[in-house]
């Protein structure tokens, strides 16, 4: 959703691997030499798989099993590309070795418990994932013993219960700011968001319902990186950004990318930006309640600058009181 409230010129990055890259055999492949000796590189993944919210590429690189791989690519003996992945013999894993053992095409088959992207609350060790985890196991006993493999996956698991913490207190300072009427600017005061909707944007399913946030119970809004207060988008990132890094860092036995690249220290910076945040706009607000400010959001934060082009404002332009939700009801619409 944070894509699509955007014009396409920023979000070239998003479309250009979401579209039809994710099918074709050559985005991996390579049109020109069609090689799977080139397919089995690392280095393949690296055009899609890397970046501000999905750090896959940099976890793995700079990972001890990504630094072994840069310093030994080269040599056909450690690194043999002309066999095929079920008879390979590397002195360390590829992304292709861990993600497609055997050479299986699937490559969430052999993933870890995802949870979109990192970004959900969610107890990875319950029974519930038994089974990946247990698959993930099996790929990582190749090389080193069951014991060792579920002592990182505790280790993930761990650090990420410890990102949700961050994660709930940086929301809960957002949320009391925005119940106490002190976020600014509120939803009622912004451009829709693309889906047609004045709902805050961090009510996001059921996470802060009922209609004290926007919207119908149930009512979900939609994450803004544009547009929206400070506090929100601090939100946002935090989230969207350093709580990935911390799941991918410790997913690719990258742990100084989980702790220091704006993994786990991020997140702490971000909290304490959030706090801040909220600080001033309470004392703000103190303020103009003393001296009779009575304080109206500028224009632009209506208007949303560029944003008058997109779905949203259109559709409370030209189809009053209907979201895109009403307009476009049927299963599968987002995938035309």
């Amino acid at each position: 959703a944070w894509s699509i409230e955007r014009p396409p010129g920023d979000t070239a990055g998003c479309t250009f691997c979401h579209t039809s890259s994710e099918e074709r055999c050559s985005t991996c492949h390579q049109r020109h030499q069609f090689d799977p000796a080139v397919a089995r590189h690392s280095e393949q993944c690296k055009a899609c798989h890397w970046g501000k919210d999905h750090r896959d590429w940099e976890a793995y690189d700079i990972s001890i099993h990504g630094v072994v791989y840069q310093v030994n690519k080269w040599n056909p003996t450690e690194f043999d590309f002309s066999k095929k992945l079920a008879d390979a013999d590397y002195v360390g894993p590829t992304c292709q070795y861990c993600h497609m053992r055997g050479g299986h095409h699937n490559v969430q088959r052999l993933s870890t418990v995802y949870t979109s992207m990192g970004m959900s609350n969610a107890d990875r060790g319950a029974p519930l994932w038994k089974e990946k985890r247990d698959t993930w196991v099996s790929v990582c006993d190749d090389c080193h013993s069951p014991r060792f493999a579920r002592e990182n996956l505790q280790a993930m698991d761990e650090a990420c219960k410890d990102a949700g913490l961050k994660y709930t207190e940086t929301f809960k300072v957002a949320e009391n700011l925005m119940l106490d009427g002190m976020g600014e600017p509120m939803p009622k005061d912004l451009a829709p968001d693309w889906s047609g909707q004045h709902i805050w944007s961090l009510k996001i399913g059921a996470y802060h319902d009922g209609p004290k946030y926007g919207g119908a119970q149930g009512e979900s809004g939609e994450f803004r990186m544009s547009n929206c207060s400070d506090i929100e988008r601090i939100c946002f990132e935090s989230v969207g950004y350093w709580m990935t890094y911390i799941m991918k860092g410790m997913a690719h036995g990258s742990w100084n990318d989980a702790t220091y690249c704006d993994g786990s220290f991020g997140m702490d910076r971000w909290l304490v930006k959030a706090k801040a945040a909220s600080e001033q706009a309470r004392r703000f607000t103190a303020l103009e309640k003393e001296t009779g400010i009575n304080w109206v959001p500028s224009e632009f934060w209506r208007k949303g600058d560029y944003l008058e082009q997109l779905t949203g404002t259109r559709i409370v332009k030209g189809f009053p009181g209907k979201t895109i939700f009403d307009l476009c009801p049927e299963p599968g619409w987002l995938d035309t």
